[in-house]
């Protein structure tokens, strides 16, 4: 094995499954111990979403790659970027072709997208992001909890910016996607669970429309097939 890489504290697309920072410190230390590469994919959790600039700052971990993009440029445009620690980094560092890791993306180094991830984190330097995230994820562990107690609610969780409303099953998606668009919002819930994610500059007015209709949503089991 060459490298192990996870997606720190949050499992994304794996069902917003969290998990504690002190797994994080466990993989380090078994990446260590066999002299494997440990690379953290932050293209989701990264710049604040966790309630920290990077999750793996809950865990004081530092990986030896860290992925990085979408909130990167703000979500105005399409840019990633791979950092590597010093010695990751040198061992790629050569005038040798066969040393060298040769990689050419065909939109490298745009400069729009660039344009735009400077302004992104200047905002970051500039303006209180991080107290937002815990202003939104005081709002939505409030609000959201009200539906714990729901029929087929499985668990209800909140870390940083990110709300989740897990269902036991939802047993028809469209009918609970046209649940909320009837409602008056835009939400994608995907396998057995709802999500939330908001802007880090949403007013508690906004977010506070997003939870209640989750609440509403699943109170009247629009997740259900009809008879």
């Amino acid at each position: 094995m060459a490298a192990m890489i996870v997606e720190p504290l949050v499992q994304g697309a794996g069902g917003m499954i969290f998990h504690p920072p002190s797994i994080l410190r466990k993989l380090r230390d078994l990446a260590d111990r066999y002299h494997v590469l440990l690379i953290f994919d932050e293209v989701f959790t990264g710049f604040g979403r966790t309630g920290t600039m990077f999750a793996c700052e809950q865990a004081g971990v530092i990986p030896d790659i860290i992925t990085l993009s979408k909130a990167l440029t703000g979500g105005t445009m399409a840019l990633a970027a791979t950092v590597a620690r010093k010695h990751v980094f040198e061992a790629f560092l050569s005038d040798d072709p066969k040393a060298a890791l040769m990689h050419g993306p065909t939109f490298m180094g745009n400069p729009l997208a660039c344009a735009a991830a400077c302004a992104s984190l200047a905002l970051f330097r500039h303006q209180p992001r991080l107290v937002q995230v815990r202003r939104i994820a005081e709002i939505m562990q409030r609000e959201l909890e009200k539906c714990r107690d729901l029929p087929f609610v499985r668990d209800v969780r909140v870390l940083g910016a990110i709300g989740v409303v897990e269902i036991e099953t939802i047993e028809d998606m469209n009918r609970l996607k046209a649940a909320f668009i009837a409602s008056g919002v835009w939400i994608r819930p995907f396998r057995n669970i709802i999500y939330l994610t908001p802007a880090f500059t949403m007013d508690e007015a906004t977010l506070c429309r997003l939870t209640d209709a989750v609440y509403d949503v699943v109170r009247a089991g629009a997740f259900r097939k009809l008879p």
